[in-house]
């Protein structure tokens, strides 16, 4: 009996990696077949640090937008808010993250988040790694030809490899 190839379709899980921040947002899109990532896009959104704060969230807000309705994610991956010594520091972004969540949540898009020693923890096995050895890492699953800049788009693709690292460990387990 032959087999219609064009039945036979593999299923793509595509994953939007967000790095939160008010000055800069770090963002990743990876697509993940049959337990392989593959890079399909990757940057930034900066913000004018003259502009109010209503301003820059409205920004990030619109660019991620822009982000969802090209690459149309599936699922994001979002970096949990960490202990910070400085609370205007901890506001700021967690005013951002909140845009963001708002944002992701409006388009349909699926929502996980990790902290740093998550996505530390599922990329090099050590959850106080330091940040170039995620980079490192990053480089070497990706397949890239120099580590991604900003550090903020780096710190992007590593939250969307955990989250797909930690889908696959969710389906193990249900298994």
């Amino acid at each position: 009996m032959k087999k219609n190839k064009n039945i036979i379709q593999s299923k793509c899980l595509r994953v939007l990696g967000i790095d939160p921040g008010t000055a800069t947002v770090g963002w990743a899109v990876l697509d993940e077949t049959k337990g392989c990532p593959k890079t399909v896009a990757f940057g930034h959104v900066s913000t004018s640090p003259e502009n109010s704060t209503a301003e820059r969230l409205f920004e990030v807000a619109t660019d991620l937008e822009k982000i969802i309705k090209k690459y149309r994610p599936k699922e994001a991956a979002v970096e949990d808010l960490f202990f910070f010594k400085n609370v205007k520091t901890v506001m700021k972004v967690s005013q951002a993250r909140g845009a963001i969540l708002l944002t992701l949540y409006k388009n349909n898009v699926k929502i996980a988040g990790y902290t740093p020693l998550q996505v530390k923890q599922a990329l090099t096995g050590y959850g106080r790694a330091e940040k170039k050895q995620i980079q490192i890492m990053v480089q070497k699953i990706l397949g890239l030809k120099s580590i991604p800049k900003p550090d903020d788009a780096a710190d992007a693709l590593a939250i969307a490899l955990c989250h797909i690292n930690s889908r696959k460990m969710r389906q193990i387990k249900c298994s």
